[in-house]
Order: structure tokens, then sequence, then C-alpha cells
């Protein structure tokens, strides 16, 4: 579990990457999905999200911020969604790969 303010922070580093900025960032329970974006700029997350992995908090930031570029989910969006979601993936490679390679220098 993560506290709220280390998750908002999350949201803002993620926003700084995507290149977007949220007016408001809130988290309150929700009963049928875990976030929501309005055209005015405030997103909203379940509270319940805290809790989840932190690849699991990682998509579900992702596809809000984005949906500050695309408010719809067409071709752009879904493109966008799949780029970033891959470049995470290599960079999670990469990490690994190298904590790896520390271990073994190490032994």
């Amino acid at each position: 579990m993560i506290t709220p303010e280390q998750f908002k922070k999350d949201v803002m580093k993620l926003a700084e990457d995507v290149g977007v900025s949220p007016r408001e960032i809130h988290i309150q329970t929700m009963k049928r999905k875990w976030a929501s974006c309005s055209s005015k700029g405030r997103l909203t997350f379940d509270k319940s999200l805290l809790n989840e992995p932190e690849e699991v908090r990682f998509r579900v930031i992702l596809h809000e911020l984005l949906h500050l570029k695309y408010p719809n989910h067409g071709k752009m969006f879904n493109s966008l969604l799949d780029t970033y979601l891959q470049r995470n993936i290599n960079l999670n490679e990469e990490k690994e790969a190298k904590d790896h390679q520390l271990q073994d220098e190490g032994n």
C-alpha cells in the first residue's frame, strides 16, 4: 500500500513525462470504476488503487492522463497508450537486467 500523498506524486511525475497538467487530483471511493477524468482536467481515482501493485497503478494513472490529450478511446488514444506501456515495459526490463548484473558482480 502507498499513501495518498505518494500516489499523487506518482501521478504528477507521470503527468510531466506525458506532457500534461491535471488541474486537480482526487482520491475517493468510487463504486463502478478505478478512475475518471473530467473535461476540466480533474482526475479522480478510487482509494482501492492504493492497495494495487505498482504496474496496475501505472496503467490506470497513464490511462487517465492520456485522456487529458485525447478524451475518447479512439485510434490516437490507443496508439499513445500502447506506446507508453511498451516504453514502460522496456524500461523495467532494462532496470531488472541492470539489477541482475549488479547482483552478479556483488557475488
